[in-house]
């Protein structure tokens, strides 16, 4: 079983290590997590992957792996981060609603006590289907909207809002599991398997 410190509190992101023989140990970023209006999505997750991880990795000095990821939903130049209540749910999923968008998830890979860092990202391309106000309406009344960029989430009842996905399924859930495990075995001679 291998360690590492997820600067996380995503319990998405832990089952997902847990299925590839990661036991993390979970330590919470304290960042602020706000983006500048004149940054591009990609600039954005990565930049709070890199936040949390560093915070998170400079309470560490052995050499401890940290693991920093944060996942943002962008849509015609706006992103949509998590939502405040079920109004701003609504209103998330309306705006997708019938289109294509974008998931990106920042991860960044730190060594605590060292210079190593390793910052990369994931896209997927997820289109809505044609909703209904009712079924965004009672999509948003299972509270599976709660805590995820863009009001959704894909491995639950959200998977009935999607037309088609292009890219890994993984990243929309909040991990690009295969990038991670590319990044890992490049730099840190670490595999997933």
């Amino acid at each position: 079983m291998i360690h590492m410190i997820l600067a996380s509190a995503s319990p998405r992101r832990k089952e997902l290590l847990l299925k590839y023989n990661i036991k993390p140990i979970i330590v919470k970023a304290n960042i602020n997590e706000k983006a500048f209006s004149n940054e591009e999505p990609v600039q954005v997750a990565m930049s709070l992957a890199f936040q949390k991880a560093y915070e998170v990795a400079s309470r560490f000095s052995n050499g401890e792996i940290v693991l920093g990821a944060d996942t943002i939903v962008a849509c015609e130049g706006k992103i949509l981060g998590k939502p405040k209540d079920q109004y701003d749910g609504i209103r998330m999923i309306e705006f997708l609603n019938n289109k294509e968008h974008e998931v990106i998830t920042g991860i960044c890979l730190m060594k605590a006590g060292s210079n190593l860092k390793i910052i990369d990202y994931e896209k997927t391309i997820v289109k809505f289907r044609n909703l209904s106000h009712e079924k965004i309406k009672k999509y948003i009344e299972t509270g599976e909207y709660m805590d995820k960029a863009g009001a959704y989430g894909i491995q639950g009842f959200g998977s009935l809002l999607i037309e088609y996905i292009h890219g890994c399924y993984f990243n929309v859930v909040g991990l690009p599991v295969s990038k991670l495990d590319f990044l890992l075995e490049n730099y840190f001679d670490i595999s997933l398997l």
